[in-house]
This record gives C-alpha cells, structure tokens and sequence, in this order.
C-alpha cells in the first residue's frame, strides 16, 4: 500500500531532488523528515529553510544530491508577498501578536513611489525571530527569553519587484530576491517607510533558482502514490547546477577527476571557472574548477556506483 510505513533498516541509497509544494504550518526540517521517509531515503537535506507559516516551494535533496545543495541555497529565490498595512507584528509575520497602528491613508501613486525604494541593493538587519546564531544559541531563543542581541545589518539585494495587487489594507507583491533576504524584515519596512506599519501576513516561495513551484508535488500527493511512482518524480542531482557551463570529458579524464586527480582537457578558461562535467554516455560526475595554470580540478563529484 502506497501509505505503509518503511521502517529504518529498509532505507535506500537513492539520488535525486524533490520539488515539494511545503504546506502552511508545516515546519522545513518537518516537511523534510516526512518526504524522506515517505522516499525510505538514508540521506536528505533541504536547500533553504521556509517558516512554518510560510508556503510553497522546497528542494529537497536525497542521497548524493546533498553534496550539491549549496549551490541553490545561495541562488536567488522568488515569492508571492502579502503584506498587511495599519497594523505590526512582534515578529514580523503572522505567528506574532498583532498590534494595530494607523492606516495607511495614501492613495496607490504613493505607495508606488515608496516601493521604488526597495529594489536593487539594500542593507537588511536580521530578526530577532530568526534561526542566526550568536555564541552558538539561535536568535529566536534569545528572543523568546526577551533578550534583544545587537544585529549588524547585512547587504542583500532585490532583483525584482512587481506589485501585484492592493486592495486598500494589504499588498501583494512578486519578489526575487538574493540569498539572505528576510521577506518579513522587508515587509516591517516597507510599512515603516510608508507611516503606518506593517507586517508579512502572507509568504509563496514560487521560485528558486531554476525550480518553480509549478513543477512541484504536495505531501498529499506524494504520500498517495506508490514508491515507484514517487521515484519518478525525482529530478537529476545536475539540475541543481544548471547556471555552470556543461563540459564533456573523455574516458581518461573522467577517470581521473573521478579519482581525485587534476586533469588538463586544453582548456582557455579563467581561473576559478567552475563546471559540471560528464563522462562517457552523458554520466554526470559532479563539479569541477579551473586552477591558475589551467588545469581542471575536481572540488565535489558523484560517489562511484
């Protein structure tokens, strides 16, 4: 039966990413321990945490993919926000307490004006509801204690930003954004800046790097198909890693980089040039990176079945 549980000693050495369509209230690491029981999966690792009250997109990685995830969590990511003006929260979202303010009495002209100033580069401090940590305790803890840590505000950028919709109290918003960005720190100021406050009362991740939401599967789904059926929802560990330029290598280079060893495929690269490389029969092997004298050296490749 597609629901059966599988116990631990039947996990499997199985490879692949996993687009989950995180639902509301669900923790990350909750959603992940849930996909990689329901894959019977030894390893897995998500690339880039959402807030329980927060939805919508979230790569997990099994198996060898794991090794690759850092590359999306640095990538950018895209949201749906809705953010509810006239009013703030403590912690910036909807699990806090609200606090009403005054509303927001501006016509959409204003508003429009006031969101030109969040995009491209900007400096962001990080909430005090929020996972950093400082001598080793997450921030959230030290804010459930009530003790406020002195935070250095930190570049991020918004890449993109579209207006959506506004109905008079709450705005929507389409977002692009770069690694590190706090959407409800943006929300808090975004209401700041327009004299009334504000706060994220809602958040979609529809995007993040070259993942879209559309192309992801519900824990509903997924928990009512059978494990064949789930496998083949997996997408290539080198999907993961689609904004490096692809190289073909022949047997005896990939051999090599597969060992360990660097390798001279007459390249005329720069320095620090990194690829994802292939051997014989399109088999993706993993990454590689340019060195000072041209020589191509292997930085993290696929285990060898």
């Amino acid at each position: 039966m597609p629901n059966t549980p599988i116990p631990p000693e039947a996990r499997r050495h199985i490879t692949g990413v996993f687009l989950l369509d995180k639902p509301f209230g669900l923790s990350s690491n909750a959603a992940l321990q849930r996909v990689r029981r329901l894959f019977a999966a030894r390893k897995a690792g998500h690339t880039g945490t959402l807030d329980p009250h927060a939805t919508g997109l979230l790569a997990i990685c099994l198996g060898e993919a794991t090794k690759f995830s850092g590359w999306l969590l640095d990538a950018p990511k895209r949201y749906e926000a809705r953010i509810r003006l006239g009013f703030t929260s403590t912690t910036g979202d909807g699990e806090g307490a609200i606090v009403p303010q005054c509303p927001f009495t501006g016509d959409e002209a204003l508003l429009r004006s006031v969101l030109e100033r969040f995009r491209g580069p900007l400096m962001q401090r990080p909430p005090m509801h929020s996972a950093l940590k400082v001598d080793g305790k997450p921030l959230y803890r030290y804010a459930r204690e009530g003790t406020t840590i002195s935070r250095e505000p930190r570049a991020i950028e918004v890449l993109e930003q579209r207006l959506l919709d506004w109905d008079g109290q709450t705005l929507t918003l389409d977002l692009t954004v770069s690694k590190g960005t706090y959407i409800r720190v943006l929300a808090e100021d975004i209401g700041t800046a327009l004299g009334c406050g504000g706060y994220l009362s809602g958040l979609n991740r529809t995007g993040a790097g070259p993942f879209a939401l559309s192309a992801a599967t519900s824990l509903e789904t997924l928990e009512g198909l059978s494990l064949h059926e789930r496998d083949g929802l997996l997408q290539p560990v080198d999907a993961l890693l689609q904004h490096m330029p692809r190289l073909a290598l022949n047997p005896a280079h990939s051999a090599d980089v597969q060992h360990g060893r660097t390798v001279m495929p007459g390249l005329e690269d720069a320095p620090g040039q990194r690829f994802r490389v292939y051997g014989p029969d399109a088999c993706f092997l993993g990454v590689c990176e340019v060195t000072a004298d041209q020589r191509l050296h292997p930085t993290r490749m696929m285990a060898e079945e």
